[in-house]
């Protein structure tokens, strides 16, 4: 059996955290979606895509703690779509305790691992009965700081695109950030370059960012860096490979430096070149430049 016209999407996580809202957006874009199927089906319901002639390409399915005792036989499940030829993908999504309460004291519902209303007590449990899903998604959302349209905006960037098993590119998402306002949360590979020469105690480049070629040119001019910057590109052109080969679509590539103004920006445009330059899909976002030169001007 081939599955290379069918892209099998699970999605899973806590409850709470807007598994209902991404089926939602992924039914808005094109998927067969399913809710709460218990894992012994979704073979069956694989082949029976497949059986469409070609009407089913994007399927869905949410399975999580609702359905019970079911549950548990999740990753037999996923294997045995693997064995078939499916490449399942995982979407696990997560909030903070927190945020999950809030969320439950709004809606008045009980928490399914609480049925007599610890609220807390259950979002704990069943967070540490997912810690190994959660280890092996491909691709975890913390719902945390996002509207639903956010959440929407999130899910159709990472699986709107028309995706062929085989033929997809990797998509790598470029975060240059500053380690004082904290790392990214969706983080999949972490940089430190805090090693590196600051341009920040050089008054004329003090205001600039990384993208400017004057910080540029500081920066590289040091052996340090260029030996860095080429040995990061060697170590992304040996496991890049190997994330698609395991089914991965979307990776995140965080680069920090003190402020997310100078170094971690520089890093990053480089970095952009070297990925456009090897066909893969590239976005950049320098999330705290513009907060830092903002706080440098107010001192």
């Amino acid at each position: 059996m081939t599955s290379q016209k069918v892209r099998m999407l699970i999605i899973t996580g806590l409850s709470g955290a807007g598994k209902s809202q991404a089926l939602q957006s992924l039914e808005d874009l094109g998927y067969f979606c399913v809710d709460n199927l218990p894992p012994s089906l979704i073979l069956k319901f694989a082949e029976l895509c497949m059986q469409s002639q070609g009407n089913v390409k994007q399927a869905a399915i949410v399975c999580d703690l609702r359905g019970g005792e079911f549950f548990s036989s999740l990753a037999e499940a996923l294997d045995e779509l693997k064995e078939e030829g499916f490449h399942p993908e995982i979407l696990f999504l997560e909030a903070s305790d927190e945020v999950l309460v809030g969320r439950y004291k709004e809606s008045r519902r009980r928490h399914p691992l609480s049925p007599s209303g610890g609220i807390l007590e259950g979002i704990q449990m069943e967070r540490q009965k997912l810690t190994e899903l959660r280890g092996v998604a491909h691709k975890i959302i913390d719902t945390s700081g996002l509207t639903a349209s956010q959440l929407k905006q999130q899910v159709a960037e990472l699986f709107g695109s028309e995706y062929h098993v085989g033929t997809a590119r990797l998509a790598v998402s470029l975060v240059s950030f500053g380690f004082k306002y904290a790392i990214p949360l969706d983080v999949d590979l972490l940089i430190d370059v805090r090693f590196l020469p600051n341009p920040f105690y050089v008054s004329e480049l003090r205001p600039l960012t990384g993208e400017d070629p004057q910080v540029q040119e500081y920066i590289f001019s040091n052996p340090i860096a260029q030996e860095f910057l080429e040995r990061y590109i060697n170590l992304l052109e040996f496991i890049l490979p190997y994330y698609v080969k395991e089914g991965k679509r979307h990776l995140v590539i965080g680069v920090g430096c003190t402020g997310g103004q100078h170094r971690s920006v520089a890093i990053v445009e480089k970095l952009a070149i070297f990925l456009q330059d090897n066909n893969y899909n590239v976005s950049i976002k320098h999330r705290d430049a513009a907060r830092s030169r903002k706080g440098d001007r107010a001192k």
